[in-house]
């Protein structure tokens, strides 16, 4: 007799943003905004899906990895999501567990723990216990290709859609060009309105330091990735000099970088992504490790899972918001005056519109 719970049959498909577009960041030229959805289904027909933001990168790397884990969970009872974990661990092994094994591991992990969800009839952040209800959301982008026009017409645009705070991309080649645009942003925006700053490690330590302390009257909220993400004490002497509140972790495949900067007392927001740190369990261990040290959790991205997880841990601080998947997907997460809220929905509470998906060969 078939166990109803177990994992019968497995797709992956892909699907763009009616948004797309083509941006850069101080690190990186983005064709078109893509990504890869995986879609489990239960032998009690119970689908569970996930999905990562691919970009246009190592489209036959991604593919591969996806090939190989799907006989890694055939036959899988859902409940057993860190079974599953330490099983395809030990397989990828040789060949490394971060990097591509770790997105398809996370891929694979939330759609189990959204079907086992849906099983069960009751969200994911219900079943792993609450202490909030609900955590600010702020509005991501300010890429570097926008003209000063289309930078200050989406923070406005942020502003009238009842976001309280907006990050914005720095690191530009041309230093005066990043004071422009942050000194403008706030006169758009306001003194009510926090604005963070993203530098996606594109800054050396001198420059870092040199715009964190032009940009103090604009009292900017916090300064992400301004340097390599293994420049521990960089991170230190940025601090050590400014004082600036410093953001990182989006880049990590584990909390090694994590517990390296705590222990320097050199981060002061944890940024987790869901899908490189390997699923729900990982991303959960990183929280708690930051709440040890009395670090807030702000993690990247992914707000459809990122907001109902926030609900399940002390030191949530807020998510991070991009419109990119929202219209692909049932339910986008409802953001009121400033505030997410998680689906009520079992499981994530959405799932993909079929007609935006093509299947990956």
């Amino acid at each position: 007799m078939k166990n109803s719970h177990s994992v019968s049959k497995v797709d992956f498909f892909q699907a763009d943003s009616p948004l797309s577009m083509s941006i850069a960041d101080s690190t990186h030229q983005i064709s078109k905004i893509a990504f890869i959805v995986t879609r489990i289904q239960l032998n009690s027909g119970i689908t569970g899906e996930s999905y990562l933001l691919s970009f246009h990168y190592s489209p036959n790397a991604i593919a591969g990895a996806l090939r190989d884990v799907t006989e890694h969970i055939l036959g899988f009872d859902v409940s057993q999501t860190g079974h599953f974990i330490k099983q395809y661990e030990n397989e990828t092994e040789y060949f490394g567990h971060d990097g591509i094994h770790r997105w398809v591991m996370g891929a694979v992990n939330i759609a189990m723990w959204d079907a086992w969800g849906k099983t069960l009839e009751q969200p994911v952040w219900k079943l792993l216990g609450c202490f909030h209800k609900r955590v600010p959301l702020y509005g991501s982008g300010g890429w570097l290709s926008y003209s000063l026009v289309e930078l200050l017409d989406e923070v406005s645009n942020y502003k009238k859609r009842g976001f309280r705070a907006v990050k914005i991309k720095v690191g530009s080649k041309e230093p005066e060009r990043d004071m422009e645009r942050l000194y403008k942003v706030r006169e758009t925006v306001g003194s009510d309105m926090r604005i963070m700053m993203d530098a996606n490690q594109g800054m050396n330590l001198a420059a870092a330091i040199n715009l964190a302390g032009r940009v103090k009257p604009l009292d900017i909220t916090w300064f992400e990735e301004p340097l390599p993400n293994t420049d521990f004490d960089g991170y230190l002497k940025l601090q050590q000099h400014t004082g600036i509140a410093l953001a990182m972790g989006e880049r990590e495949f584990n909390t090694v970088a994590l517990r390296s900067l705590l222990e320097r007392r050199a981060i002061d927001l944890w940024q987790p992504d869901i899908l490189r740190l390997g699923g729900v369990e990982a991303w959960r261990a990183s929280a708690a490790l930051a709440h040890s040290y009395h670090i807030p959790v702000l993690p990247h991205y992914y707000k459809e899972y990122d907001v109902p997880l926030l609900m399940t841990v002390p030191n949530a601080h807020g998510a991070e918001s991009f419109d990119w998947v929202d219209p692909l997907i049932t339910n986008p997460v409802r953001m009121e005056d400033g505030w997410a809220y998680p689906n009520e929905g079992s499981g994530w509470g959405f799932i993909f519109k079929d007609r935006y998906l093509k299947e990956l060969a």
